[in-house]
């Protein structure tokens, strides 16, 4: 079988040279992995396909890539696993590995002990036969592990014994839920049974790892299979145990006929598959009723009001472990807290819908654009879409959330834009009509921009004649 290695090439164009260049010294060179992999499902299926990354595995050893590549720039920071990387004219880099075979895995992660060896050995030591594919530089594949058949089976199998594939480096148990979700495969059976007997040891990795596999899967369009596969291989107690512990909580059947609030959670989070790629928005829909449990046990069984607080504490505990950026377990956090705000929005005042609509407002951005120029709200109102979607309500709960946001642009249009109150009247003004500094200035300074937010205020001298009462009132 070929794969077109013209188009594979086509967006690395030095990955050719260095083929060449090896080929030429006497060396055998091929490219590898996902690419090879990617490339034989696109031609099995008659679609196009372009390779983001291509790697390239030879017999050459490091220093003899080194002296071949002399006049470009190589890095080395891996030399001591068989891999350095050649900095092609245009700047890309390519990732250069010398055939070897590893073993000793003493840390459940990197070998003991590494040593060049031939494809053959090279293959058999990696993780999955639909991975172990290789194609030279002609596009001719060259299967040593019966990678295609798998392909054609959809089937993610272990390379050799899975148990001891899965012992050298405890993310791949990870990995494999990640390639049945990307690629819309079933986990071969043997392998499966592998990953149920290995599953408690994934915490023996760094939380770094298994963060980045998380938001691999949640960036599919199948996420909601992958939360599902956790489950069933015994993965996502020890990776999540907060998502883990809403099995067998139970929810009014009225609101949640589909089930208990981890099946409610898996729905959602399929909701947002195939419709947004963003990772964090999926981890937002995820955590969003991680705070039922406490909530019930804290009512004594009676109701799960305070979830949504409860939850964000949660999700903030839950994703600063999996060493998650700050900012998006900010994120996160806020989505988890203020969904069932929103919710109500049809409900609230005016001004309160346009404080709640302007949190994290990013003014460069053009006003009828709502997601860039309101994108904590776009991503709540998305959360709510999910939400609703798993459960009795369906577009009854959102619809008039969408229409409501869309008379919100039109007003804001109208009073000229959130900045408005902050212009017509501040704490400053409040000062010099006699208010001490302290709460209640606060209080008055907020009671008045939120009559300017909702368009019953339009001037400066409004605002200071109501600021003024309202001052007075509380003398």
């Amino acid at each position: 079988m070929r794969i077109p290695v013209e188009s594979v090439l086509a967006g690395h164009p030095y990955a050719r040279e260095i083929l060449a260049r090896l080929n030429a010294a006497g060396h055998q060179a091929v490219l590898v992995g996902g690419t090879v992999r990617d490339a034989v499902l696109a031609e099995a299926r008659g679609e196009a396909f372009v390779a983001q990354d291509v790697d390239i595995a030879t017999s050459a050893a490091p220093a003899e890539v080194r002296r071949l590549f002399a006049d470009r720039k190589v890095l080395t920071v891996g030399e001591s696993f068989g891999v350095v990387v050649v900095v092609g004219p245009d700047g890309r880099q390519y990732e250069v590995a010398t055939f070897r075979t590893e073993d000793g895995y003493a840390d459940g992660r990197r070998p003991d002990r590494v040593r060049w060896g031939s494809l053959a050995e090279d293959v058999r030591r990696r993780d999955f036969t639909v991975n172990g594919l290789a194609a030279d530089a002609d596009g001719e594949v060259l299967d040593l592990v019966a990678g295609i058949p798998d392909l054609k089976a959809g089937l993610i199998r272990a390379i050799g014994d899975p148990h001891q594939r899965f012992a050298e480096d405890f993310l791949r148990m990870l990995r494999a839920v990640r390639l049945a979700c990307q690629l819309g495969f079933a986990i071969e059976p043997q392998t499966a049974a592998a990953i149920r007997t290995h599953a408690p040891r994934i915490t023996g990795i760094s939380w770094e790892r298994i963060r980045d596999e998380l938001l691999r899967t949640l960036a599919t369009p199948r996420a909601a299979h992958g939360i599902a596969l956790l489950e069933e291989l015994g993965l996502l107690g020890p990776v999540l145990p907060e998502i883990a512990a809403l099995r067998g909580v139970p929810q009014p059947l009225e609101y949640h006929p589909e089930g208990d609030v981890l099946v409610h959670t898996v729905a959602a989070v399929g909701a947002a598959d195939g419709v947004w790629d963003d990772p964090i928005l999926k981890l937002a829909v995820l955590f969003h009723d991680v705070g039922k449990p406490a909530a019930l046990e804290r009512s004594g069984g009676e109701n799960m009001g305070g979830h949504c607080g409860i939850g964000a504490r949660i999700a903030e505990e839950a994703l600063t472990r999996l060493r998650l950026p700050r900012r998006e377990v900010d994120r996160v956090a806020y989505l988890v807290r203020e969904h069932m705000r929103v919710a109500r929005l049809p409900e609230m005042g005016v001004g309160k819908q346009v404080r709640l609509l302007g949190e994290g407002e990013d003014e460069r951005a053009p006003l009828a654009d709502l997601p860039r120029r309101f994108p904590l709200f776009a991503d709540l109102l998305r959360l709510v879409i999910c939400d609703a979607e798993a459960s009795a309500h369906r577009a009854d709960a959102w619809r008039p959330l969408l229409s409501r946001s869309v008379g919100l642009l039109v007003h804001l249009r109208r009073i000229h834009g959130i900045r408005r109150a902050r212009e017509l009247i501040t704490g400053d003004d409040l000062v010099a009509l006699g208010a001490r500094p302290g709460p209640r200035l606060g209080e008055v300074l907020s009671a008045v921009h939120e009559r300017i937010l909702a368009g019953e205020i339009t001037t400066r001298d409004e605002a200071l004649a109501l600021a003024a009462r309202l001052l007075e009132g509380q003398r």
